[in-house]
């Protein structure tokens, strides 16, 4: 702004169309809290998410070379799997194979597919053990064409089930054990895959177990999966 004197102007500045730094308000900053614990959030979700025990890898999925790892540690005796029973009768509407506690007839007819999966695997030196509970046994029976040794164990689970199973591996011997969803999640807790999905019915999670007790999961087999773990290789019986 100028201003005239005695025909000179002068320049005077025009304090009220400056702009001066404002203080921040309370709103301002709410903003900015907001903004660095939703940035934080995300830091957290990303971090977790890569550090999140992931589930056990599918081995019909994972390639060439896990499958070919799991026949190859089958023929060797090393090889541990937990089954789950087929489809429970008291949770569907299919007919049932006999009693309510038991498995479906659709069941009875996914069980004997699964069986000829490991007949087809080779069961020359395999251990077969199940939960007494009857959709186990019922189970189990499908699979083999005859009933496997029950072992209350595979029914209560529990805390000790991972050193239970190490326990009933004999070396050189593979082993399969028909048990219930509850087991096989607390199995994969127990070394090391803690937020799973749910098992599928008929499926196999399978962990290898050398001579000197080193455990390692190899993967899961769902029941519909065993025509393509076989069919590039076959394994006599």
């Amino acid at each position: 702004m100028f201003i005239a004197y005695s025909g000179v102007k002068t320049y005077v500045p025009n304090l009220l169309s400056r702009k001066f730094p404002q203080k921040p308000t309370w709103l301002s900053r709410l903003f900015g809290l907001t903004g660095l614990i939703v940035v934080l959030v995300i830091i957290a979700g990303v971090t977790g998410f890569a550090f999140w025990p992931r589930s056990p890898v599918n081995v019909v999925t994972a390639g060439a070379a896990t499958k070919a790892d799991l026949l190859q540690r089958w023929q060797a005796g090393e090889v541990v799997a937990l089954v789950r029973h087929t489809e429970r009768c008291d949770r569907s509407t299919n007919p049932c194979l006999g009693p309510a506690d038991g498995i479906t007839q659709a069941g009875s007819v996914a069980a004997a597919a699964v069986g000829q999966g490991f007949l087809r695997l080779g069961l020359s030196q395999t251990d077969v053990l199940s939960s007494p509970v009857t959709r186990t046994v019922q189970t189990s029976h499908y699979m083999l064409g005859k009933d496997a040794m029950t072992q209350d164990w595979l029914s209560i689970c529990g805390k000790t089930l991972r050193n239970d199973v190490v326990a009933h591996k004999v070396a050189h011997r593979n082993l399969v054990l028909v048990t219930h969803s509850g087991c096989i999640h607390e199995f994969e807790a127990q070394t090391g895959f803690k937020h799973v999905k749910k098992s599928e019915y008929g499926s196999s999670l399978f962990v290898s177990i050398s001579a000197d007790g080193k455990l390692q999961v190899l993967g899961i087999v769902n029941a519909n999966d065993w025509d393509s773990l076989l069919s590039e290789k076959q394994v006599n019986p």
